[in-house]
Protein backbone atom coordinates (compact mmCIF):
# COMPACT_ATOMS: atom_id res chain seq x y z
CA UNK A 1 0.00 0.00 0.00
CA UNK A 2 1.57 3.11 -0.76
CA UNK A 3 0.64 6.15 1.70
CA UNK A 4 0.90 9.71 1.93
CA UNK A 5 1.43 10.87 5.67
CA UNK A 6 0.48 14.24 7.09
CA UNK A 7 1.20 15.54 10.31
CA UNK A 8 3.09 18.00 12.23
CA UNK A 9 3.61 17.49 16.07
CA UNK A 10 5.89 15.08 17.92
CA UNK A 11 2.84 13.66 18.82
CA UNK A 12 2.32 12.48 14.92
CA UNK A 13 6.59 10.54 15.08
CA UNK A 14 5.42 7.09 16.61
CA UNK A 15 2.96 6.63 13.65
CA UNK A 16 4.88 7.92 11.14
CA UNK A 17 7.86 5.92 12.28
CA UNK A 18 6.04 2.69 12.76
CA UNK A 19 4.48 3.25 8.91
CA UNK A 20 8.02 3.81 7.66
CA UNK A 21 9.49 0.26 9.57
CA UNK A 22 5.80 -1.71 7.85
CA UNK A 23 5.41 -3.13 4.90
CA UNK A 24 3.59 -0.29 3.31
CA UNK A 25 5.67 2.42 1.07
CA UNK A 26 5.61 5.58 2.55
CA UNK A 27 5.67 7.68 -0.82
CA UNK A 28 5.46 11.05 0.81
CA UNK A 29 4.95 13.51 3.54
CA UNK A 30 2.75 16.83 3.82
CA UNK A 31 3.65 18.85 7.00
CA UNK A 32 3.24 22.71 8.19
CA UNK A 33 5.80 25.42 6.53
CA UNK A 34 8.79 26.22 8.77
CA UNK A 35 8.21 28.49 11.41
CA UNK A 36 10.62 31.05 12.84
CA UNK A 37 10.98 30.12 16.58
CA UNK A 38 13.38 30.84 20.05
CA UNK A 39 15.36 34.85 20.50
CA UNK A 40 16.75 34.70 16.76
CA UNK A 41 13.03 33.87 15.19
CA UNK A 42 15.02 31.34 13.02
CA UNK A 43 13.32 29.61 11.02
CA UNK A 44 12.28 25.92 12.35
CA UNK A 45 10.25 22.70 10.67
CA UNK A 46 7.98 20.45 12.12
CA UNK A 47 9.01 17.57 14.23
CA UNK A 48 7.56 15.64 11.37
CA UNK A 49 10.02 16.90 8.91
CA UNK A 50 12.69 16.76 10.41
CA UNK A 51 11.65 12.85 11.13
CA UNK A 52 11.27 13.06 7.19
CA UNK A 53 14.21 14.35 6.48
CA UNK A 54 16.06 11.76 8.32
CA UNK A 55 14.09 9.25 6.28
CA UNK A 56 14.62 10.76 3.13
CA UNK A 57 11.34 10.90 2.28
CA UNK A 58 9.77 13.59 -0.40
CA UNK A 59 7.96 16.39 1.66
CA UNK A 60 5.33 19.07 0.68
CA UNK A 61 4.58 22.29 3.10
CA UNK A 62 2.01 23.96 1.81
CA UNK A 63 0.64 27.45 3.07
CA UNK A 64 -2.42 26.80 1.53
CA UNK A 65 -4.15 23.50 0.87
CA UNK A 66 -6.29 24.32 -1.54
CA UNK A 67 -3.58 26.04 -3.14
CA UNK A 68 -3.43 23.77 -7.22
CA UNK A 69 0.26 23.16 -7.39
CA UNK A 70 -0.02 21.37 -3.53
CA UNK A 71 -2.99 19.45 -5.12
CA UNK A 72 -1.68 17.83 -8.44
CA UNK A 73 1.96 17.91 -6.48
CA UNK A 74 0.13 15.85 -3.95
CA UNK A 75 -1.67 13.71 -6.49
CA UNK A 76 1.49 12.81 -8.79
CA UNK A 77 2.77 11.09 -5.24
CA UNK A 78 -0.26 8.33 -6.57
CA UNK A 79 -0.62 7.46 -2.94
CA UNK A 80 -3.62 4.64 -2.18
CA UNK A 81 -4.44 6.23 0.74
CA UNK A 82 -3.58 9.35 3.26
CA UNK A 83 -3.00 8.98 6.93
CA UNK A 84 -3.95 11.88 9.13
CA UNK A 85 -2.07 12.40 12.82
CA UNK A 86 -2.39 16.08 14.30
CA UNK A 87 -3.02 18.04 11.10
CA UNK A 88 -4.75 20.75 10.00
CA UNK A 89 -8.07 20.57 8.30
CA UNK A 90 -8.27 19.18 5.25
CA UNK A 91 -10.51 20.38 2.35
CA UNK A 92 -12.43 17.73 0.27
CA UNK A 93 -10.36 18.33 -3.08
CA UNK A 94 -7.67 16.95 -0.68
CA UNK A 95 -8.80 14.06 1.21
CA UNK A 96 -11.00 12.57 -1.69
CA UNK A 97 -7.76 12.05 -3.62
CA UNK A 98 -6.78 8.88 -2.34
CA UNK A 99 -8.85 5.78 -3.70
CA UNK A 100 -8.74 4.13 -0.67
CA UNK A 101 -9.70 7.45 1.14
CA UNK A 102 -8.18 9.12 3.79
CA UNK A 103 -7.89 8.70 7.91
CA UNK A 104 -7.42 10.40 10.54
CA UNK A 105 -6.46 9.36 14.33
CA UNK A 106 -7.95 10.99 17.08
CA UNK A 107 -6.88 10.97 20.72
CA UNK A 108 -9.89 10.63 21.98
CA UNK A 109 -13.39 7.83 22.03
CA UNK A 110 -15.33 9.51 19.52
CA UNK A 111 -17.80 11.13 19.93
CA UNK A 112 -16.53 12.45 23.04
CA UNK A 113 -14.22 14.69 23.11
CA UNK A 114 -14.60 16.55 19.43
CA UNK A 115 -11.71 19.45 19.08
CA UNK A 116 -8.21 20.39 19.46
CA UNK A 117 -7.17 19.62 23.23
CA UNK A 118 -9.19 16.41 23.79
CA UNK A 119 -5.68 15.43 25.58
CA UNK A 120 -6.08 18.36 27.82
CA UNK A 121 -9.94 18.61 28.14
CA UNK A 122 -10.38 14.51 29.43
CA UNK A 123 -8.48 15.51 32.47
CA UNK A 124 -9.66 18.75 33.24
CA UNK A 125 -12.81 17.05 33.43
CA UNK A 126 -12.02 14.03 35.71
CA UNK A 127 -12.46 11.31 33.21
CA UNK A 128 -11.34 7.75 34.14
CA UNK A 129 -11.04 6.78 30.96
CA UNK A 130 -10.18 8.03 27.14
CA UNK A 131 -8.80 6.08 24.06
CA UNK A 132 -8.12 6.46 20.54
CA UNK A 133 -10.19 6.40 16.95
CA UNK A 134 -9.55 6.23 14.04
CA UNK A 135 -11.97 7.11 11.23
CA UNK A 136 -12.35 8.11 7.77
CA UNK A 137 -12.66 11.96 7.25
CA UNK A 138 -15.59 13.94 5.79
CA UNK A 139 -16.68 17.48 5.04
CA UNK A 140 -17.65 18.08 8.78
CA UNK A 141 -14.69 18.31 11.61
CA UNK A 142 -14.43 14.51 13.35
CA UNK A 143 -17.72 13.14 12.67
CA UNK A 144 -16.57 10.71 9.82
CA UNK A 145 -17.39 6.84 10.28
CA UNK A 146 -15.23 5.29 12.57
CA UNK A 147 -13.10 2.11 11.76
CA UNK A 148 -10.92 1.58 15.20
CA UNK A 149 -10.93 2.46 18.98
CA UNK A 150 -9.10 1.04 21.95
CA UNK A 151 -9.92 2.44 25.38
CA UNK A 152 -6.77 3.74 27.79
CA UNK A 153 -7.45 3.96 31.49
CA UNK A 154 -6.25 7.36 33.23
CA UNK A 155 -4.93 7.12 36.81
CA UNK A 156 -5.35 9.98 39.07
CA UNK A 157 -2.00 12.02 39.02
CA UNK A 158 -1.34 11.56 35.44
CA UNK A 159 -0.88 15.09 33.88
CA UNK A 160 -1.53 15.84 29.87
CA UNK A 161 2.49 15.39 29.11
CA UNK A 162 2.59 11.84 30.29
CA UNK A 163 -0.78 11.24 28.73
CA UNK A 164 -0.23 12.26 25.72
CA UNK A 165 3.04 10.60 25.49
CA UNK A 166 0.75 7.39 26.04
CA UNK A 167 -1.59 7.94 23.39
CA UNK A 168 1.07 8.93 20.42
CA UNK A 169 2.85 5.58 21.63
CA UNK A 170 -0.96 3.51 21.68
CA UNK A 171 -1.93 5.25 18.52
CA UNK A 172 1.06 4.30 16.12
CA UNK A 173 0.06 1.25 16.78
CA UNK A 174 -3.58 2.43 15.80
CA UNK A 175 -2.44 3.64 12.55
CA UNK A 176 -0.85 0.37 10.95
CA UNK A 177 -3.48 -1.80 12.83
CA UNK A 178 -6.19 0.57 10.71
CA UNK A 179 -3.77 0.39 7.07
CA UNK A 180 -3.63 -3.24 7.49
CA UNK A 181 -7.37 -3.74 8.10
CA UNK A 182 -7.75 -1.12 5.00
CA UNK A 183 -5.57 -3.25 2.81
CA UNK A 184 -7.25 -6.90 3.89
CA UNK A 185 -10.99 -5.53 3.87
CA UNK A 186 -11.44 -6.39 7.32
CA UNK A 187 -12.42 -3.39 8.86
CA UNK A 188 -16.18 -2.25 8.47
CA UNK A 189 -16.89 1.81 9.17
CA UNK A 190 -19.20 1.98 11.76
CA UNK A 191 -21.35 5.68 12.30
CA UNK A 192 -20.24 7.94 15.72
CA UNK A 193 -22.89 6.91 18.09
CA UNK A 194 -23.77 8.46 21.54
CA UNK A 195 -23.49 11.90 23.16
CA UNK A 196 -20.95 13.98 21.30
CA UNK A 197 -18.75 16.23 24.05
CA UNK A 198 -16.58 19.30 22.95
CA UNK A 199 -12.66 19.63 23.48
CA UNK A 200 -12.02 23.22 22.57
CA UNK A 201 -8.33 25.27 22.31
CA UNK A 202 -6.76 25.69 25.56
CA UNK A 203 -7.32 30.11 26.57
CA UNK A 204 -5.31 32.03 28.67
CA UNK A 205 -8.46 32.14 30.93
CA UNK A 206 -8.36 28.74 31.58
CA UNK A 207 -5.08 28.81 33.50
CA UNK A 208 -5.75 31.16 36.11
CA UNK A 209 -6.13 28.97 39.13
CA UNK A 210 -9.21 29.98 40.98
CA UNK A 211 -8.56 28.56 44.92
CA UNK A 212 -12.15 28.89 45.47
CA UNK A 213 -13.11 25.86 43.75
CA UNK A 214 -12.50 22.24 45.53
CA UNK A 215 -9.60 20.27 45.66
CA UNK A 216 -10.66 18.17 43.44
CA UNK A 217 -11.36 20.89 40.50
CA UNK A 218 -8.06 22.04 41.02
CA UNK A 219 -5.74 19.35 41.03
CA UNK A 220 -7.60 17.57 37.38
CA UNK A 221 -6.89 21.47 36.21
CA UNK A 222 -3.41 21.89 36.94
CA UNK A 223 -3.07 18.19 34.89
CA UNK A 224 -4.73 18.59 32.23
CA UNK A 225 -2.71 21.54 31.77
CA UNK A 226 1.10 20.31 32.78
CA UNK A 227 3.49 20.64 31.24
CA UNK A 228 2.09 23.39 29.02
CA UNK A 229 0.74 25.63 29.40
CA UNK A 230 0.60 24.86 32.89
CA UNK A 231 -2.02 26.65 35.52
CA UNK A 232 -1.15 29.93 36.69
CA UNK A 233 -0.93 31.65 40.05
CA UNK A 234 0.50 34.41 41.97
CA UNK A 235 2.91 34.30 45.24
CA UNK A 236 4.31 37.59 46.34
CA UNK A 237 2.74 39.23 43.63
CA UNK A 238 4.83 37.15 40.50
CA UNK A 239 3.28 34.85 38.34
CA UNK A 240 4.10 31.14 39.08
CA UNK A 241 2.78 28.01 36.80
CA UNK A 242 1.56 25.12 39.09
CA UNK A 243 3.10 21.77 37.36
CA UNK A 244 2.32 18.92 39.44
CA UNK A 245 -0.06 18.66 42.82
CA UNK A 246 -1.52 16.07 44.67
CA UNK A 247 -5.26 15.23 46.37
CA UNK A 248 -4.55 15.30 50.30
CA UNK A 249 -7.18 13.95 52.33
CA UNK A 250 -6.18 16.80 55.34
CA UNK A 251 -10.37 18.32 55.97
CA UNK A 252 -10.64 22.12 55.53
CA UNK A 253 -8.73 24.54 57.89
CA UNK A 254 -10.40 28.12 58.90
CA UNK A 255 -8.13 29.75 56.67
CA UNK A 256 -8.76 31.76 53.63
CA UNK A 257 -8.79 29.31 50.38
CA UNK A 258 -4.96 29.90 48.79
CA UNK A 259 -3.39 29.99 51.92
CA UNK A 260 -0.41 27.56 52.62
CA UNK A 261 -1.41 25.41 55.55
CA UNK A 262 1.81 23.45 55.73
CA UNK A 263 5.14 23.08 54.77
CA UNK A 264 7.35 19.61 54.69
CA UNK A 265 10.70 19.75 54.90
CA UNK A 266 10.85 18.49 51.61
CA UNK A 267 7.72 19.19 50.21
CA UNK A 268 5.10 19.27 49.61
CA UNK A 269 3.30 22.77 50.29
CA UNK A 270 0.03 22.15 51.47
CA UNK A 271 -2.57 24.58 50.32
CA UNK A 272 -6.53 25.38 51.23
CA UNK A 273 -9.21 25.38 48.40
CA UNK A 274 -12.58 26.38 48.55
CA UNK A 275 -12.90 22.17 49.58
CA UNK A 276 -10.12 20.87 51.21
CA UNK A 277 -6.46 20.43 50.68
CA UNK A 278 -4.50 20.10 47.93
CA UNK A 279 -0.30 19.26 47.93
CA UNK A 280 1.52 21.38 45.71
CA UNK A 281 4.46 19.07 44.41
CA UNK A 282 6.36 20.67 41.38
CA UNK A 283 5.79 24.28 40.45
CA UNK A 284 7.93 26.96 37.67
CA UNK A 285 7.86 30.43 39.10
CA UNK A 286 8.09 33.68 36.32
CA UNK A 287 12.16 33.77 34.67
CA UNK A 288 12.81 30.08 36.46
CA UNK A 289 13.10 26.70 35.45
CA UNK A 290 10.74 23.95 37.05
CA UNK A 291 11.51 22.84 40.09
CA UNK A 292 10.20 20.78 43.25
CA UNK A 293 8.17 22.02 45.78
CA UNK A 294 11.35 21.22 47.93
CA UNK A 295 13.86 23.19 45.85
CA UNK A 296 11.05 26.10 45.76
CA UNK A 297 10.64 26.33 49.20
CA UNK A 298 14.31 26.03 49.69
CA UNK A 299 14.95 29.07 47.94
CA UNK A 300 11.54 30.95 48.47
CA UNK A 301 12.07 30.22 52.77
CA UNK A 302 8.03 30.18 52.49
CA UNK A 303 6.09 30.57 55.61
CA UNK A 304 2.74 28.80 56.78
CA UNK A 305 0.08 31.93 56.33
CA UNK A 306 1.47 33.06 52.97
CA UNK A 307 -0.82 32.68 50.01
CA UNK A 308 -1.48 31.79 46.47
CA UNK A 309 -3.29 33.85 43.96
CA UNK A 310 -2.53 36.71 46.40
CA UNK A 311 -0.41 40.58 44.64
CA UNK A 312 0.84 40.96 48.06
Amino acid sequence: MKLVFMGTPEFAVPSLERLVYSEHTVVGVVTVPDKPAGRGQKLRPSAIKRVALDFDLPILQPEKLRDPQFVGELSAWNADLFVIVAFRILPEIVYTLPPKGTFNLHASLLPKYRGAAPINWVLINGEQETGLTTFFLNKTVDTGDILLQRRIPITEEMTAGELHDLLALRGAELVLETVNGIVSNTLIPQQQVGDATLAPKLTKELEQIDWLKGAREIHNLVRGLSPLPGSVTKFRGKLIKILRTAMNGAGTHSVGPGTITRIGKNGPIDVQTGDGIISVLRLKPEGKKSMSAAEFIRGARIEPGEKFGSSE
